[in-house]
């Protein structure tokens, strides 16, 4: 059975790595990463150090509900590295799905700016950090949402996630 996973947090937590990560290790599964539907606009205004708007977000959370889609139509499952920030977005990402899952990947604000300077990133730096944080409305852990601490290593995390979805599919 096919589910549709989507491995979110703010920029710096690990979500690109987790996320490929667990794909790899989840039957049938392709990685999605949220990072790569960004239209250009998106991508130069947060090179420029502008936070993006809701406007801003609503057409990509449309994209990446359908490549979702298409990869459930194919019989696969779609595991997703996005930010997914707010409640309103989530929604967005799961229409159409039934019980779709979420991780979220929960660090402090220091631990993920001190990450964040020590990377190159084709345009997130740790100037839009603060916006991210204050953006964010953390996910409550439950039946589909797993809260993971990120001062875990990846190999634990992925570990973790990885279980908990086969446990889900059972």
């Amino acid at each position: 059975m096919s589910c549709f996973l989507v491995i979110m947090g703010v920029s710096g937590c690990g979500k690109t790595t987790v996320t490929s990560a667990v794909a790899e290790r989840l039957a049938d599964s392709v990685f999605l990463e949220g990072d790569d539907f960004h239209p250009p606009a998106n991508k130069k205004k947060m090179g420029n150090g502008i936070p993006l708007t809701d406007e801003d977000r609503r057409p990509w959370f449309a994209e990446l509900n359908a490549a979702a889609q298409e990869a459930v139509g194919q019989g696969k499952t779609p595991v997703l590295a996005c930010s997914a920030l707010k409640e309103e977005y989530r929604e967005a990402l799961f229409r159409g799905f039934n019980k779709p899952r979420l991780v979220f990947l929960k660090g402090s604000f220091d631990l993920i700016k001190s990450r964040m300077d020590a990377r190159d990133h084709e345009y997130m730096t740790s100037t839009l950090l603060e916006s991210q944080f204050a953006t964010l409305e953390e996910p409550e852990a439950g039946e589909n949402v797993l809260v993971l601490s990120i001062d875990e290593t990846p190999e634990e995390i992925v570990n973790r996630v990885v279980d908990w979805v086969e446990d889900r599919r059972r």
